[in-house]
């Protein structure tokens, strides 16, 4: 089994991103997986370009795709991903789509095909926060999630694909204060449970609370 997964590089100002600072920290193996990772740029439209490229490339049976979310205290695998582009910030090269379809011709939203509960589980016996998220924003994270389902449902039937938000790194937080983070050991180590679980779920998830009431 081929385990492929992407690390935005920083954008909005930061000088690192976490995401990609985790993922090249990942072992070449987990439960028996190969994983490899490559960089993407956080800017609409490019990202998912150099995604279909590596899966060409690479031809993962799994992709997870890794990005920054400031603020949020838990590792969070994504449920959904929307077909809208809402950018509240230009991406790295100066683009800011508004209210536009990520693609004409795709369906309005498409589920996660990883088995996000069980990730949730096996990053909490980690001893580290999980939570299932409903909502991936408008930014180059849901655009990039959108696209690898889109790419998934429409050239790569046999690919399954999904989306995992984690937090500042600590060095990040050091002038904003009252913010979560996690060192990035502890993020390393919640991706690698993550991807033990895609590896070790590979029908179905399995059935736990991860809903919200707001």
């Amino acid at each position: 089994m081929k385990i492929l997964v992407t690390g935005f590089d920083p954008f909005g100002g930061e000088k690192v991103n976490p995401a990609l600072e985790a993922v090249k920290s990942l072992p070449s193996e987990i439960h028996g997986a190969e994983v490899h990772w490559v960089a993407i740029p956080t800017v609409f439209y490019q990202s998912a370009e150099v995604l279909e490229a590596e899966i060409n490339r690479y031809h993962p049976d799994a992709v997870l795709c890794i990005g920054q979310a400031g603020g949020r205290a838990s590792l969070t695998p994504e449920r959904v991903a929307i077909n809208q582009d809402d950018a509240r910030i230009p991406d790295n090269q100066g683009n800011q789509p508004i209210d536009t379809p990520i693609r004409q011709e795709g369906q309005a939203a498409y589920f996660s095909t990883l088995p996000i509960k069980a990730m949730v589980q096996a990053i909490k016996e980690e001893g580290l926060p999980a939570t299932v998220s409903n909502t991936a924003g408008t930014f180059v994270c849901n655009h990039l999630m959108y696209q690898a389902l889109y790419l998934a449902d429409k050239k790569f039937p046999n690919m399954r694909a999904g989306f995992m938000h984690i937090p500042y790194m600590t060095e990040q937080v050091v002038n904003k204060p009252n913010t979560a983070s996690m060192n990035l050991t502890d993020i390393v180590r919640g991706i690698e449970a993550a991807i033990g679980a895609i590896v070790d779920y590979k029908d179905k998830d399995i059935k736990l609370v991860g809903g919200t009431t707001h």
